[in-house]
């Protein structure tokens, strides 16, 4: 595996920030769980506050984030090279439990930015997608492997594409493959797609489901999330940041499920609508489609 770095001019600017940092109010002397700390920037400004390193952990699945996060670990906090469900298992066997818990499910601005991570058909790369590289199963895998039927399963469930048009890509797949690289396919998907577009390149809900379906993402959140409870100290508080409505679904729905559980519920809400990036993030271009929901443990 090649052990080259981002370059330095690639910056993750952390969405939701001030909102996050408002609404799971970090004080001094709280521990802090960072299930997708990226490249520390939600971090960075929590540790600033509660200055409890030793008893602080950062996880992330992506190389290059560990790396870039090991000015944490100087400091004492702990850092885990795997998923968040891999982590907050761990943990809760460990009995670990924290006054801060945020995951942040979005792909990182340098995960996007850089071509050779095959997340997008902006920069030409190879067809990766995995957040974490240690896997084998590629988009390319995908692409160039499962039938069209399935293809059409994975476009139709985790893109939200009409079943006229994912029948119609997935066709194209099969009949054009084998693919090697994003811009191969966001090619192949924009030449048979009907019809006018403007700001949404038609491949980008093609790219959203390989993505997911590659990371196993809704799986990760699915299964993640009654094991919040556990990773919580009374009085915890948990944070999570979705991007796409099938992720916000999920977090919704187990939230709902929390409030109406009645003297049975773990969690009380705190935010009975989410706070969106479009309302309270405007000035950063990637937290307009995020959604930010707040819970804190009895």
């Amino acid at each position: 595996m090649s052990k080259e770095h981002p370059p330095q001019d690639i910056l993750h600017v952390p969405v939701l920030l001030e909102a996050t940092l408002e609404t799971l109010h970090p004080i001094q002397g709280e521990n802090y769980l960072d299930l997708t700390a990226g490249y520390g920037g939600h971090a960075r400004r929590f540790l600033e506050v509660t200055k409890n390193y030793s008893e602080s952990t950062l996880v992330d699945r992506d190389d290059f984030a560990i790396a870039k996060l090991s000015a944490f670990e100087e400091k004492g906090v702990r850092l885990m090279h795997t998923d968040f469900l891999a982590a907050a298992r761990t943990l809760a066997e460990e009995g670990k439990q924290h006054d801060i818990v945020l995951i942040d499910l979005g792909v990182s601005s340098p995960q996007l930015d850089m071509g050779q991570r095959g997340f997008s058909f902006k920069s030409n790369g190879p067809l990766d997608m995995r957040m974490d590289r240690r896997q084998e199963v590629t988009a390319e895998t995908l692409v160039n492997t499962l039938s069209v039927d399935e293809l059409i399963r994975i476009i139709r469930t985790y893109g939200e594409e009409p079943h006229g048009f994912a029948r119609r890509i997935a066709q194209a797949i099969v009949d054009n493959r084998p693919f090697t690289t994003t811009g191969e396919l966001a090619d192949c998907i924009k030449q048979n797609y009907r019809g006018k577009w403007s700001k949404i390149h038609p491949a980008t809900r093609t790219f959203q489901a390989l993505r997911i379906v590659v990371n196993e993402e809704l799986k990760q959140v699915e299964e993640i999330l009654p094991l919040l409870p556990k990773l919580l100290k009374p009085g915890g508080r948990v944070g999570v940041i979705s991007f796409h409505s099938l992720e916000d679904r999920l977090v919704k729905r187990y939230f709902a499920e929390q409030k109406a559980a009645g003297f049975e519920a773990e969690l009380t809400i705190l935010t009975k609508k989410p706070l969106d990036g479009a309302t309270y993030d405007v000035h950063n271009p990637r937290s307009r489609s995020s959604k930010l929901r707040v819970a804190v443990k009895k």
